[in-house]
C-alpha cells in the first residue's frame, strides 16, 4: 500500500504521468504523418508538464518555485524550437501556451475553467492543436477532429469524478452521469469513424482497439470510484493508440 502511495505521489500527482500520456498521444499522430522528431517530443512533454504544474500549484505556497520552473521550461522550449524548427513553429507554440494560461489563471477575473460546460471542449481544443498544428507544417483538420472528440470524451469522466466538488455547472451535474456517458460514447464513435476514413490501416486499428478500452473505462466511471481509477486508468487511454501501434508494428 505504501508503494502505491509513493507511486501515486511521485508519478501521478507530480503531473509527470498526464504529461507523458499527452506526449504519447501526440507521438501517435506524428508517426502517422511521418513527422516524428525527438526534439519535438521533448518540446511537447515540457510544455504539458510545465502547464499542468502551473495549473495544479498556482494557489499554493509553491507557486513562486513553479513560476521559476515555468520560465526555465519556456526558455528551453524556445531554444528547442529555434534550434530545430523555425519562427512559425515558435509562434504556434506561443499561441498554444497562451491558450493554456487562459484555461486556469488566478490573475484573470474569468478564466475558461469557470465557464459552465466549456472546460471539456477547451481541453480537447488545446490537445488537438498540439497534434494537428504544432507538430505539422500545416493545420490538419481530420487529426484536429479525431483528437478533439477523443480527448473531450476523456475529460467527461473527470467531470463525473468531480461532480460533488465542482463549483460550476458541468455535464454530469446538468444532465446526469448516464447521459454524460452517452455523450462520451458518441464522441468516441465519431473519432473512430474519422480515424477509419483518414488514418492509415494500422493507425485506425490501434485507435479502434484503444476506443473499446476507453468506452469500458467510461462505462465504469462513477463519482464514488477511487481517484486512481481516473488519474491512472482513464488518463492512460490517451496513450493507448500509440502503445497498440507499437504492438501491431513489432509483435
Amino acid at each position: 500500500m505504501n508503494s502505491l502511495k509513493i507511486l501515486k505521489k511521485s508519478v501521478i500527482d507530480s503531473q509527470l504521468y498526464v504529461s507523458l500520456m499527452g506526449t504519447l498521444f501526440a507521438v501517435f499522430f506524428m508517426e502517422e504523418q511521418n513527422t516524428f522528431r525527438y526534439p519535438t517530443v521533448l518540446l511537447i512533454f515540457i510544455t504539458y508538464f510545465s502547464g499542468y504544474l502551473y495549473t495544479k500549484y498556482q494557489h499554493t505556497r509553491h507557486f513562486f518555485k513553479i513560476l521559476i520552473l515555468n520560465v526555465v521550461a519556456g526558455v528551453i522550449c524556445a531554444f528547442l524550437i529555434i534550434h530545430n524548427h523555425n519562427g512559425i513553429r515558435l509562434i504556434k507554440w506561443f499561441i498554444i501556451v497562451v491558450l493554456g494560461l487562459l484555461y486556469n489563471s488566478f490573475f484573470l477575473d474569468v478564466y475558461i475553467r469557470k465557464i459552465p460546460l466549456l472546460k471539456v471542449f477547451y481541453v480537447g481544443l488545446v490537445w488537438a492543436l498540439v497534434n494537428c498544428w504544432l507538430t505539422l507544417p500545416e493545420f490538419n483538420f481530420p487529426i484536429f477532429l479525431i483528437s478533439f472528440f477523443f480527448i473531450t470524451a476523456l475529460v467527461l469522466p473527470f467531470d463525473i469524478r468531480d461532480m460533488k466538488s465542482d463549483t460550476v455547472k458541468t455535464f454530469p451535474k446538468l444532465i446526469g452521469v448516464q447521459n454524460t456517458k452517452y455523450i462520451a460514447y458518441t464522441l468516441i464513435f465519431v473519432s473512430n469513424i474519422l480515424s477509419i476514413l483518414y488514418l492509415g490501416l494500422n493507425y485506425s486499428i490501434s485507435f479502434f482497439i484503444s476506443s473499446i478500452i476507453t468506452n469500458i473505462l467510461i462505462y465504469f466511471s462513477e463519482n464514488e470510484r477511487n481517484d486512481a481509477y481516473f488519474s491512472f486508468g482513464v488518463e492512460t487511454c490517451s496513450a493507448l493508440p500509440f502503445l497498440f501501434l507499437l504492438i501491431i508494428k513489432y509483435f
